[in-house]
């Protein structure tokens, strides 16, 4: 990019910047949740598997 490139790239910018919208509250709510339940589901996966082999190491060498 050059130098003169420079000013299209900024009304660009500003051009998609202006197609940015912000959720709504229900949306960031729902979104939150989603997430918590995702992470949540996530943590007992490890705690599972760690659990397991965590068993079959001790089984295995002990």
């Amino acid at each position: 990019m050059s130098v003169a490139d420079l000013p299209q790239f900024f009304r660009e910018s500003v051009g998609e910047l202006k197609k940015v919208t912000t959720p709504t509250r229900q949306e960031t709510i729902q979104a939150t949740i989603v997430t918590i339940i995702i992470m949540v589901f996530i943590a007992l996966c490890l705690f599972f598997l760690d659990f397991l082999f965590g068993n079959l190491m001790e089984s295995v060498l002990g």
